[in-house]
């Protein structure tokens, strides 16, 4: 113990720009946590250096704006590291959008660590020593995360609990208090391990209190996957193709007859059970399927008898005004190719699929990555379609899944079909992290999760986010798998953000209740 008190007290008594660096590097090995590496120690310690050089900043001159500062270097730091696979969608078109990347790569870990940096700087006006300040800073970075992930259209890539990827035991809460809620008590445990670096008797008690109760969650996690098993769909067999497509060759004139027979060859190939249900990717087609009656006579000789074949797609619509208009679509055939049903992606990527103050970026240089001039329309929140032969389903399209509470409608489906592109971000980490999420969003709802990437990863996902079978990134090749059966709706299916805001109100009201005299007045 002696040890690590000397230890805290030379991160807390770091001053000038060590204090910064030491946070930035904190917020570099927090990222270690996220798939697909999912070192949870990692984000654990890197929450403890975090309140060390919140404390050592509250007793600066300037409080709040160095706090402010230490939040954000620690932020920049983990969306630097966690999300640098941004940048391979800026080399799918190099000479139009590479010279994008260097802004890309300071403006939106920059503009994303904002939220840290107002919670540090929220908590210094507030600051206590001892345990209120660890309760203190978790509900305000809870807090800013939640507004990250709903402000400005929302980006809640990354969250603390996805720390958690390599312990679905302790996943197993989300179905209780969501991705935010496992993200505030992720956070209440790292900030606590400051403590065992305290010299005040008893500073141990509350760290100690946290990992005992994160290894009841594990347990408890464990014992919920055992028992809770919903079996499967009977006579519904999903096949996944994941045509491995370059996204730099899937429009070219000269591969799109390739890329094309490839889709068509995969879901034809044989295998001892016939699929029921064949999915393709987002955006699959290399061409307007409206423009083709080729390929739709192709999709009618692929869904004979009952078959359905589900496949996302890019539409145009003739607009109100006489142009035209597109949406990224997801397209349900049934027998003889009869369209059952189309869905219009609603929660569309600011910068990927439309851009925000066009006419300001525009006369920047700054262009949108999907070359489609007036960028995608949206279309209405999550919806449900009848499918043949199989449970009520939900459509998602590409990171629309990585939104907690926002994947299901009214109604409740009985599986969610998640197709999506993720070649746009090359041989990275950011398709492991877009699985992880799906696999999240599963435990949330309890339902079972379809998943159809065009370079990987494809699975089909059970509701207790177990990978059923799946296919590994960058293979071309189909996935065969029953469907698992839904478990019946989960607290936070029922209640949503309830649990998240209950533990909100327990942790200000702990900050705030215990004593202690603010740890200096602002200057």
């Amino acid at each position: 113990m002696a040890a690590l008190t000397r230890c805290g007290a030379w991160i807390a008594g770091a001053r000038g720009w060590r204090r910064f660096v030491l946070a930035l590097g904190a917020g570099l090995a927090s990222a270690l946590a996220f798939a697909p590496i999912g070192f949870f120690p990692a984000m654990l310690a890197a929450c403890a250096v975090l309140v060390l050089l919140v404390d050592g900043a509250v007793l600066d001159a300037r409080p709040l704006r160095t706090a402010a500062l230490v939040g954000w270097s620690f932020g920049f730091g983990q969306f630097l590291a966690g999300l640098y696979w941004v940048g391979y969608a800026f080399t799918v078109d190099a000479s139009a959008h590479a010279w994008q990347i260097p802004f890309v790569a300071v403006l939106l870990p920059g503009g994303l660590a904002l939220f840290p940096a107002l919670a540090c700087g929220i908590s210094a006006l507030f600051w206590r020593p001892g345990s209120s300040r660890i309760f203190l800073l978790g509900a305000a970075y809870a807090i800013c995360e939640w507004l990250r992930g709903h402000l400005l259209t929302g980006f809640p890539w990354n969250l603390a609990a996805y720390a958690w990827g390599a312990a679905p035991g302790v996943m197993q809460s989300a179905a209780a208090i969501g991705a935010y809620g496992l993200t505030l008590l992720t956070l209440l445990l790292g900030f606590s391990l400051a403590e065992f670096g305290s010299s005040r008797p008893r500073a141990w008690r509350l760290p100690s209190a946290l990992i005992a109760f994160f290894a009841l969650l594990w347990i408890g996690g464990e014992l919920r996957m055992q028992m809770a098993n919903s079996g499967f769909v009977p006579g519904v067999r999903l096949r996944l193709v994941q045509p491995n497509v370059p996204q730099a060759e899937k429009y070219v004139a000269r591969f799109r007859t390739r890329n094309w027979a490839r889709l068509v060859d995969l879901s034809e190939t044989p295998s001892r059970t016939m699929p029921t249900h064949i999915i393709w990717p987002e955006a699959a087609p290399p061409f307007l399927l409206a423009r083709s009656p080729e390929a739709l006579d192709q999709i009618a000789s692929l869904t004979p008898d009952d078959r359905v074949l589900m496949t996302g797609a890019v539409r145009t619509l003739i607009s109100p005004e006489g142009g035209f208009r597109a949406t990224n679509s997801f397209y349900i055939f049934s027998h003889a190719g009869r369209l059952l049903g189309v869905y219009d992606k609603f929660h569309l990527v600011p910068f990927g699929e439309y851009l925000p103050l066009p006419r300001l970026l525009h006369a920047l240089g700054i262009t949108k990555l999907v070359d489609m001039p007036d960028g995608f329309d949206h279309g209405p929140g999550p919806l449900n379609f009848d499918v043949p032969g199989a449970p009520l389903m939900g459509p998602l399209i590409c990171y629309e899944v990585a939104f907690p509470g926002a994947v299901v409608g009214i109604v409740r489906p009985g599986w969610l079909v998640n197709v999506t592109d993720d070649s746009w971000f090359g041989p990275s980490s950011g398709p492991f992290q877009h699985l992880l999420m799906a696999r999240v969003r599963a435990i949330e709802e309890g339902i079972p999760i379809a998943r159809a990437a065009n370079t990987g990863v494809s699975a089909v996902i059970d509701p207790l986010g177990r990978i059923v079978a799946s296919l590994g990134l960058g293979k071309a090749g189909i996935v065969d798998a029953p469907l698992p059966r839904a478990l019946p709706s989960t607290p936070y299916a029922r209640l949503g953000d309830m649990g998240f805001a209950l533990l909100l109100a327990g942790g200000l009201l702990w900050a705030f209740t215990r004593p202690g005299k603010v740890a200096k007045k602002m200057a």
